[in-house]
């Protein structure tokens, strides 16, 4: 069973350090065509990669070593990725408060559509391993895998709705929207309703 254990947990590893690239390439982006456009919907989608990225970071450390088998480790690993969900909240609605008329994206589009292929696949990934780990954190940071897909259509649909019929308003919904679902996922995480 150790073996076992072991071997799976090199595997949420490797689909971590995964993740932790791909959200460094999809944040920067965000970050920088939702800066360009003015769009709140892509700033969030930019912020929830980098946040993304933490709790990659996070669960990599969970299982990193002696960890791999702590319990403790894993509580105090699942606390902090419910954390991170609770960052993104209130940056979205600052920005949302704070935004102006954001202008169409195309590399914003192109964007979230690579991560609707992407980030589902991660995230089922790492809920199923999570599940045979009973890692709340492995399938904490599943879940936000998932959000960044939903997230990423819903972006996805707000830059589509402003590009094509001038329908702006849709960024800051979107970008709200977003926000709500972190706090869920946040709390859902930190009561280990997540888990297995």
């Amino acid at each position: 069973m150790p073996d076992l254990r072991l071997k799976l947990a090199a595997r949420v590893r490797l689909l971590s350090w995964i993740s932790l690239a791909y959200m460094a390439v999809e944040g920067g982006v965000a970050l920088w065509a939702g800066t360009a456009a003015d769009s709140v919907a892509l700033l969030g989608f930019g912020l929830d990669s980098v946040i993304e990225g933490l709790a990659s970071v996070i669960v990599i450390w969970r299982f990193t070593g002696a960890r791999t088998f702590s319990e403790a480790a894993e509580q105090r690993a699942r606390k902090a990725v419910a954390v991170t969900f609770f960052l993104l909240a209130p940056y979205i609605v600052v920005e949302v408060a704070l935004g102006g008329r954001p202008e169409p994206s195309w590399v914003g589009i192109g964007l979230a559509v690579a991560s609707l292929i992407v980030m589902p696949v991660l995230g089922v990934a790492k809920k199923r391993l999570g599940a045979k780990l009973e890692s709340g954190a492995t399938s904490g940071e599943g879940s936000q895998n998932l959000l960044c897909a939903y997230l990423a259509g819903a972006v996805l649909l707000g830059l589509l709705g402003n590009a094509l019929f001038g329908l702006w308003w849709l960024d800051p919904a979107v970008a709200l929207l977003v926000a709500g679902l972190a706090v869920r996922e946040g709390i859902e995480n930190w009561r280990g309703d997540d888990c297995c």
